[in-house]
């Protein structure tokens, strides 16, 4: 049946009695990352502490590289950076893009502002395409501008709206107009959730991080490098000492690190990749992407559409319905112990965002619906007990 406007003392009755099982609620990580961690996962954290340079540790590091290309389903050769996706987006600009070079960034979300900025900041002659928030990129307008540039930034999953680019229209559009343009695909959310095919589609450089599809802690960044791009990388990089990948290249290909690696963290990761490379890679996609439909189904069964018309299966970002704002939604998910986030600035009140990257099944997804609902309901929204539950589990099937 469907609730009604809750009085004052319904609404009250309601906070005490949902206050009251609070403290049972297990916290748990529904943002975009950092994600639910497996634990045995974690366990590999709490090893006695390994050297880096011992026989052993070349050994983890060989086998990490080989299952993040496993993962890409590429033969690219994968660089593991102790940073952020941040920092090995640095390091593939810099090791890939002599000094002012033309570089064309496509926009249209927080993330991909973010190498456009970058991009200036070392002084390269940067061209922008832009488009609004939320809104797709066009495949022919980002080509017609990367005609003459050397190097190509994009983001495939913007975290900030939640839209899925097509990056191979984009890719094969600009590389039609210009054979010799790199393009450095932002895959942070992307890279072992979606469907990603770099070779085919003409990406060369594929970046992203361990705190998301990989779910392993935050702390490692990753570049993969297609067997073209590696020939042209540059030597000696005069924007990048620690994140010279020219160098770091060499280095892991024969085992080791030019600098200290957070090796606790790599053999996290490569202990949280047999996961996903436990099924074909398009059953991994395919299972991440009804997850997304069914976090989509929910919000919008309680007036919460997908803010995108094309949405990235890495994480739901759902408009705030009419009366509340993506912080208070965001904030009452926090109450319930549930780690949920509202909008990058400045769309903060305009939605919210929730996800099931990482260690989280299908039934997880589930319980994010049935999370929704309480915390809608302690909102004071009008909504049918049930709905969200149901419209995820059709989502599912």
């Amino acid at each position: 049946m469907t609730q009604t406007a809750p009085t004052a003392q319904t609404t009250a009755q309601t906070t005490a009695q949902s206050a009251a099982h609070i403290p049972l609620n297990r916290e748990r990580l529904i943002a975009p990352g950092p994600v639910e961690v497996d634990p045995r996962v974690l366990l590999e954290l709490a090893q006695p502490q390994m050297h880096h340079r011992s026989r052993d540790a070349a050994a983890k590091l060989m086998e990490a590289r080989q299952k993040l290309t496993l993962l890409l389903g590429d033969s690219y050769e994968a660089v593991i950076t102790t940073s952020s996706g941040t920092g090995a987006f640095e390091g593939a600009l810099v090791s890939t893009t002599p000094a002012g070079a033309k570089v064309v960034n496509a926009q249209a979300g927080k993330f991909s502002e973010r190498w456009g900025d970058m991009a200036k900041r070392f002084g390269y002659d940067v061209g922008i395409v832009a488009r609004p928030w939320g809104e797709l990129l066009d495949a022919d307008e980002v080509a017609e501008a990367s005609r003459d540039a050397h190097t190509l930034l994009i983001t495939h999953s913007e975290t900030s709206t939640g839209a899925l680019h097509d990056l191979e229209a984009i890719a094969r559009a600009a590389k039609a107009r210009n054979p010799d343009l790199i393009v450095i695909a932002d895959c942070v959310t992307s890279y072992g959730v979606a469907e990603l095919r770099a070779a085919a589609w003409g990406v060369d450089v594929i970046v992203s991080g361990s705190q998301k599809g990989t779910a392993t802690p935050p702390g490692l960044g990753f570049v993969l490098l297609g067997p073209e791009v590696q020939g042209r990388m540059v030597q000696n990089t005069s924007h990048g000492y620690y994140l010279d990948l020219t160098r770091e290249l060499k280095g892991q290909k024969a085992g080791n690190t030019p600098q200290t690696p957070a090796i606790n963290l790599i053999y996290a990761l490569s202990a949280a990749l047999d996961r996903p490379l436990s099924v074909p890679l398009e059953v991994l996609w395919a299972e991440q992407g009804r997850k997304a439909d069914a976090l989509i189904a929910a919000g919008t069964a309680l007036g919460c559409p997908s803010w995108t018309a094309r949405p990235s299966p890495a994480v739901a970002v759902l408009q705030a319905p009419e009366g509340l704002t993506g912080r208070q939604i965001a904030a009452a998910l926090t109450g319930l112990g549930q780690r949920a986030l509202a909008g990058q600035a400045p769309h903060e009140d305009t939605v919210f965002r929730v996800s099931t990257m990482g260690y989280a099944d299908r039934y997880d997804t589930l319980g994010v619906a049935g999370m929704l609902e309480d915390a809608f309901a302690s909102l004071g929204h009008d909504f049918e007990r049930g709905v969200a539950v149901s419209a995820a589990w059709a989502a599912l099937k």
